[in-house]
């Protein structure tokens, strides 16, 4: 499934990679992207010539959410590209959406920076889109990264809701049953931090382990998420329906047929999306590697991400190692 890109209009091989580190100061540009009849908003930052990274964000999440300065990104000869997913910020609504239509959207933007090949990355739940784009681009999709990511709904043999959240456990559970409760329920919280920006990270403090109140002490990384969760709601809740009700549908892919390197992270402590949910996908993909990193939760993510993007730039595939230090 590889799409062609405009003529003369070069693709960016990996050999750039060390270019991009020496000479090519750090850029960053916010644009819009057709995928169909749709607009997706589309964020580029770090080293120009840098290895394409797609970063997915969360749920609720935008493209501007926690990332590496754009002069950490130069330094890593990173070029990362975010997006809002559907229904999210700036970009257009796909009403019905399934995690598997992440990959046209992403392959839509490749196509207009003129990328053959890049690598993805997915957080919470970015992850099961990062996955998709995986499945279904697999000669474009060169490494994939997965953090504290979520496992299918009715995934055999894994109690999908144990160890989570209160609040996590009543929106997931609700999605399955009745799509209206569902609605209105995002409909008020949205409403709440579109008044007020703070108050879904407010919210989300209050069910945090230890662990994660350790990662958002900090301002910047509290600014970075007020900032991203205040962009992705400043439309209405829609893209936060549409995604839990994606992720607890069937996502349309197959993870057996994923075949390039696939490394899945994620914190112990996390009851957001628990730990289990990443052991199960460990177990799916065909030679993921597995790192299960105690005294972490589901904001480790943001801490543990640098070293996921050094690893998405690498070039040759090494022999997976499993580290389950979780255990």
């Amino acid at each position: 499934m590889r799409s062609d890109r405009a003529p003369g209009r070069p693709a960016t091989p990996a050999t750039t990679v060390p270019e991009a580190r020496l000479s090519h100061p750090p850029t960053h540009r916010a644009h819009i992207v057709r995928s169909g009849r749709r607009s997706l908003a589309v964020d580029v930052a770090g080293a120009e010539r840098g290895w394409p990274v797609f970063l997915m964000h969360g749920t609720p999440g935008s493209r501007n959410g926690p990332r590496p300065r754009s002069s950490v990104l130069y330094r890593l000869g990173v070029r990362l590209i975010s997006y809002d997913r559907p229904g999210y910020g700036g970009s257009s609504r796909l009403p019905g959406r399934r995690v598997a239509d992440a990959a046209a959207d992403v392959a839509a933007i490749a196509d207009d920076l003129g990328l053959d090949e890049f690598s993805v990355v997915g957080r919470s739940g970015g992850g099961p889109h990062a996955l998709a784009c995986a499945a279904l681009l697999p000669e474009r999709v060169r490494r994939t990264a997965v953090l504290v990511g979520l496992a299918p709904a009715g995934a055999t043999g894994l109690d999908w809701f144990g160890g989570m959240t209160e609040a996590n456990v009543r929106d997931y559970g609700t999605a399955e049953h009745d799509e209206v409760v569902l609605a209105e329920q995002l409909r008020l919280r949205a409403e709440r931090t579109i008044d007020d920006p703070g108050s879904l990270l407010a919210l989300l403090v209050e069910q945090m382990t230890e662990a994660d109140r350790r990662v958002v002490a900090g301002v910047p990384i509290r600014r970075q998420l007020t900032d991203a969760y205040a962009e992705a709601l400043r439309r209405g809740p829609d893209g936060w329906i549409d995604d839990v009700l994606a992720l607890r549908a069937d996502w349309g892919i197959s993870l057996a047929e994923i075949r390039m390197p696939v490394r899945l992270w994620h914190g112990a402590d996390d009851n957001f999306a628990p730990a289990s949910h990443t052991r199960w996908l460990a177990g799916r993909i065909p030679g993921a590697q597995l790192h299960v990193q105690h005294r972490s939760a589901h904001f480790g993510a943001v801490e543990v991400l640098p070293e996921m993007l050094a690893w998405l730039t690498r070039p040759s595939e090494r022999t997976p190692v499993r580290s389950d230090a979780g255990r």
